[in-house]
């Protein structure tokens, strides 16, 4: 008799374990969701911010400098990637690189204006350039060679 009442004791707590497990991979897939849209909503805000405040200097100043534009099309870069991830949940890493090498370049324009001559730290950075360039290639090959199962092509 005890046995039978071990089994079935057994039984109920594997059971009760199942139901548990189901409901706590429910409840935190939901509470991840949340808080995903929530940073996504914050990311998107703080660059439309960030975009109207980097606007707002440029109007001050009645022109924008080389600088100030590459700093908008970081802002537009940020804003696309938050667009694709919202839509997708997948991370366009392109858009990454390409961040990347815009903000490399508004960089290398800064120093060349400091300083007016072309140093070995601008050649490091064209370098640099140059290596994400390669690494955009390679992820492009990559995509297009070893697709997803879900395929996400941003262009």
């Amino acid at each position: 008799m005890d046995n039978n009442l071990e089994k079935t004791a057994s039984s109920s707590v594997k059971k009760f374990e199942r139901k548990l497990e189901y409901w706590v991979k429910i409840i935190g897939n939901v509470l991840v969701s949340v808080f995903h849209h929530i940073a996504l909503f914050v990311i998107g805000i703080a660059t439309v911010w960030s975009a109207s405040f980097a606007a707002l200097d440029m109007l001050k100043k009645s022109h924008a400098s080389i600088e100030d534009l590459l700093l908008l099309f970081i802002y537009l870069e940020i804003g696309a990637m938050v667009g694709i991830y919202f839509k997708t949940n997948h991370m366009p890493v392109r858009f990454l690189i390409y961040l990347a090498i815009t903000a490399v370049t508004r960089l290398i324009i800064d120093i060349v204006n400091v300083k007016h001559e072309a140093t070995i730290e601008v050649m490091i950075l064209g370098g640099t350039i140059l290596v994400l360039a390669l690494a955009n290639l390679v992820v492009r090959y990559a995509s297009s060679s070893f697709p997803s199962k879900v395929n996400i092509e941003e262009d």
